[in-house]
């Protein structure tokens, strides 16, 4: 009866929450043949219910931090409702029983056996704790004899923690008058014939005889004792603590053994985890997340940016990790406000649906900036803290360079910020500092690999790169890879020929073709060009080279496309840092680096956890430079955002530079590799820029602005849409509906925020609406959030723009003419020598990433607005075949910022009376 009333109860829950079933995990300890026993009749009772029962074995090696640990992976689970540790523990190590049971979360603890538990049953608190299994099913056996318990009479003889104790305070609170028995009871007889209610739990064979029941009583049988029994196969029968054939003669009612409270048992624990499953479901909705917003304490004027992050205390951040589903086990704590995440998480979410996909992009921005990331954090605090969606945004982590430059930091801004900002905008958790030694570990093992070839005999390189090691040569495994490229398919490195040693120790650099540079992320003009080698240990042999900002790096390219530990492992092997003297491409595989870039990258390649002012959750994670590479965060961080926040939440990620430029990259780069298609891009726009495009002065950073755009100017704005327009073209070129997020500023009138309104809706946009985000936090994006929301449940028919079998230079025609306005392309010679080096090396089927300026969407940063006509020129083409894509190089760049006359480090320091950081981020 109780399991068919189970079965109909999970049955209407999976009806009323489609997806969802009451979990059940059961943690054994060893390979006990009796535990095996009654764990294989819980799962089966489970199967039979509906109930998700998961069983955990851990070895009898098994010490206590190991099942500690593991119950603590459990009681983070929120798919699991009901946990039990299989008593007993069968380790070989030594393990506190009562430690471990009180490692179960109480609401959890469907066994009923944690103090808590134990406490509110002696308490009386029977709604509010959950009830040992077997006392539980001895009560309702009780209750189905009719027998009201109130005012009777109940023995109880047994005084343990599993059945006697609790057994004794569940009939107290049902208002039987208990008396509890045991071994040292000297009127054990006599006190049992005074039973209305026996409940017997000595774990004494046939203790209890008949002639001592008083007629009538209800008679519970909760032993299992082992008898000698010459008649059974096995020598033995089973036989409870009361004599049942001479009790049965007076007893109303009597449980046999075996099969009376032993199914009950089962069938208890199973009601203990559908009544979890129902307290879980009246408390949180499933896929839902409870989470603690921040409250925003508003000031007029706005106060700088780091004072307002300072002002706020965030939420420790393994608090963030719980309230967005993350296990303790897959959190890795950098302090209080930061965190990364593991990888694994993905596995373990594997089946569930991902959420909505928001990229926010903008128009052909001001030196100055839009307020992109502004506006994705504004974005992601409405949808959470004020809509209360579940909502993840996922940024890009900061170079120190532009940081201490002229730029500033990159968390947002006034009450839209990812805090604590100090700490986002420094060293974060070392994952740049990772790529800036993965790197210069490369550029090392090139010099050094073309010293050595330059001053040693083949057979002197052999001797080297495969040493003899007690009398004994093996290749290791990055070196059979060599072998195989080279096509030599031979283990026995005393099997190769002279020719074939040559092959495998010469990679024969032509040192003009390196392409691959140190790097510092330090903005140092010095280092643009430098002369290497000059020491006399180097023999001469000396060339020029460069350092670039660290965030330019390959590696950080690949490790926002990554998709996993494995993949970034195989993307730094295909690395091309070279050609041979024959035209052939030299990878960092060749160099025999790659498991070591690995080892410098495994933690890098993890997502590191923060949050917004408001509480929300983010991802910051990767860096890549917008225009040498893709500008987008990293590819994990998306997943499993998408993965956390379910098919209702929203997820939000920001493109750098304007649309023409880091969106185009995401949807042809970002989402070709990561397989994602987005619900909606955000176009943000200013009334600022718009007049910059219609005609308005130079915008220069760090000078006054003109009085065009302190002053209402309709027509400057006007013209300018002509940039907002194609910008909107550009994104509904993809299929992908578009908001326009209009970032008001305090110097824009009413009139001109509403002349871009107009202008974005008759260019197409699906909505557009005025954002204040910056001066009241999520609340001033309140209309843009409802917007995407809808937007967000609009078709979308995401495409590429082009197939990437296409020729090179048909690719890049096509993003120049269609997303660019160009009329044409033009190769300069150098470029169309790498269009024929590349195809013949293979990489003519790479995504195109194009180098362009981002203060125009012409090659020329003085053309504003929308310019047709004109012919883009390419000087140059390079690969990043490790990161999957070619970058031509249109007009000229530096990956070397150089420091202004005033860098941002003069207004950083540290507060003398607190020790925190001062200055303007």
């Amino acid at each position: 009866q109780v399991r068919d009333r189970l079965k109909q109860q999970v049955v209407e829950m999976t009806e009323k929450f489609p997806g969802f079933r009451p979990g059940l995990a059961i943690l054994q300890v060893g390979n006990r043949d009796d535990s095996n026993l009654y764990i294989n009749m819980k799962l089966k009772a489970a199967a039979e219910i509906g109930i998700s029962a998961n069983h955990i074995k851990l070895p009898n090696t098994a010490t206590e931090a190991d099942v500690l640990k593991c119950i603590a992976s459990l009681n983070a689970d929120p798919a699991v409702h009901g946990f039990i540790v299989q008593l007993p523990l069968d380790s070989d190590k030594p393990i506190n029983t009562e430690k471990i049971t009180n490692a179960v979360a109480p609401e959890k603890d469907v066994d009923g056996l944690s103090s808590i538990n134990a406490g509110k049953l002696s308490r009386g608190d029977l709604g509010d704790c959950f009830i040992p299994c077997t006392p539980k099913g001895c009560m309702e056996l009780i209750r189905q004899t009719g027998v009201q318990v109130a005012g009777k009479r109940a023995v109880v003889i047994g005084r343990s923690k599993i059945v006697g104790a609790p057994m004794h305070d569940l009939l107290l609170w049902n208002n039987a008058t208990v008396t509890t028995c045991h071994s040292k009871t000297s009127t054990l007889a006599e006190e049992v014939g005074k039973a209305d209610i026996l409940v017997v739990a000595a774990g004494r064979a046939e203790m209890v005889k008949g002639e001592w029941i008083k007629p009538g009583a209800i008679v519970i049988d909760c032993g299992i004792n082992h008898v000698p029994d010459s008649t059974k196969a096995s020598g033995k029968r089973v036989v409870g603590d009361v004599a049942y054939a001479s009790a049965k003669e007076k007893a109303s009612f009597i449980t046999p053994v075996p099969g009376g409270v032993g199914p009950m048992t089962v069938a208890m624990l199973m009601q203990s985890t559908v009544e979890s499953a129902q307290r879980f479901l009246e408390k949180f909705q499933p896929g839902k997340w409870t989470i603690q917003y921040n409250q925003l304490t508003l000031k007029m004027p706005v106060p700088s940016d780091i004072e307002i992050s300072q002002s706020c205390m965030p939420k420790p951040i393994d608090q963030v990790a719980k309230e967005v589903g993350l296990f303790p086990d897959e959190v890795e704590l950098y302090g209080q406000t930061k965190a990364k995440v593991q990888l694994s998480v993905l596995n373990r979410l594997k089946n569930q649906p991902d959420g909505k996909y928001v990229v926010v992009t903008g128009i052909t921005p001001t030196p100055l900036g839009e307020g992109k990331s502004t506006t994705t954090v504004g974005l992601v605090q409405a949808l959470g803290a004020h809509l209360h969606q579940n909502v993840f945004a996922c940024v890009r982590q900061p170079s120190q360079g532009p940081t201490f430059g002229i730029k500033g930091g990159a968390a947002g801004g006034g009450y839209c910020q990812v805090v604590p900002m100090e700490e986002f905008n420094l060293h974060l958790t070392g994952d740049i500092h990772a790529i800036t030694a993965a790197n210069n570990l490369v550029a090392a093992a090139i010099d050094a690999r073309i010293f050595h070839e330059l001053t040693q005999s083949d057979q002197a390189l052999y001797n080297r790169l495969v040493p003899s090691v007690s009398g004994v040569r093996k290749f290791s495994d990055i070196q059979i890879r060599r072998l195989q490229k080279l096509g030599i398919h031979k283990t026995d490195p005393m099997a190769l020929t002279k020719e074939e040693i040559n092959s495998f120790v010469r990679l024969d650099i032509d040192p003009g073709t390196i392409t691959w540079q140190r790097v510092l992320d330090t903005n140092d003009r010095f280092l643009r060009k430098i002369t290497i080698g000059q020491s006399p240990t180097e023999k001469g042999f000396t060339r020029t080279a460069q350092f670039d900002i660290t965030v330019s790096s390959e590696i950080m390219a690949v490790l926002a496309l990554a998709d996993g530990l494995d993949d970034m492992k195989k993307r730094f092997g295909r690395m091309v840092v070279a050609s041979s003297k024959k035209g052939q491409p030299v990878t960092v595989d060749d160099l025999g680096v790659t498991g070591a870039l690995a080892v410098l990258m495994k933690d890098a390649v993890k997502p590191n956890l923060m949050q917004t002012l408001e509480g929300t959750p983010v991802f910051v994670h990767a860096g890549p430079f917008a225009n040498i590479a893709h500008g987008n965060s990293s590819v994990l961080a998306d997943k499993i955002a998408l993965k956390l926040v379910g098919k209702d939440g929203f997820v939000v990620t920001e493109a750098g530079f304007g649309a023409d430029i880091g969106m185009e990259k995401f949807f042809n780069i970002k989402c070709r590799y990561s397989g994602l298609r987005p619900h909606v891009v955000v176009l943000v726009a200013t009334v600022r820029a718009l007049k910059m495009h219609g005609g308005g002065p130079a915008v220069t950073a760090g000078v006054p602005l003109p009085k065009e755009y302190t002053e209402e100017n309709l027509q400057l704005v006007a013209k300018g849409c002509s940039n907002l327009n194609k910008q909107i073209q550009n994104a509904r070129m993809f299929g992908v509906p578009v908001v326009v997020a209009v970032n008001a500023f305090k110097t824009d009138t009413k009139a001109e925020l509403a002349l871009v309104v107009q202008h974005a809706k008759e260019a197409g946009a699906f909505d557009a609406v005025e954002c204040t985000h910056w001066a009241e936090g999520g609340k001033g994006a309140l209309a843009l959030a409802r917007a995407v929301q809808r937007a967000s449940q609009a078709p979308s028919n995401f495409r590429f723009l082009y197939n990437v079998e296409l020729p090179v230079v048909d690719k890049i025609r096509l993003i120049a003419q269609q997303v660019y306005g160009a009329r044409d392309i033009e190769l300069l010679p150098e470029a169309q020598e790498k269009v024929a080096l590349y195809t013949k090396q293979g990489f003519g089927n790479l995504p195109i990433c194009m180098a362009k300026t981002h203060l125009s969407l012409s090659h020329d940063p003085e053309q504003k607005g929308a310019p047709t006509g004109f012919v883009l020129p390419i000087r140059d083409i390079r690969a990043s075949v490790g990161a999957g894509f070619l970058y031509p190089l249109v007009g000229t760049m530096s990956t070397m910022p150089g420091l202004p006359t005033r860098p941002c480090f003069y207004d950083i320091d540290l507060d003398p009376v607190s020790g925190g950081v001062n200055g303007l981020f």
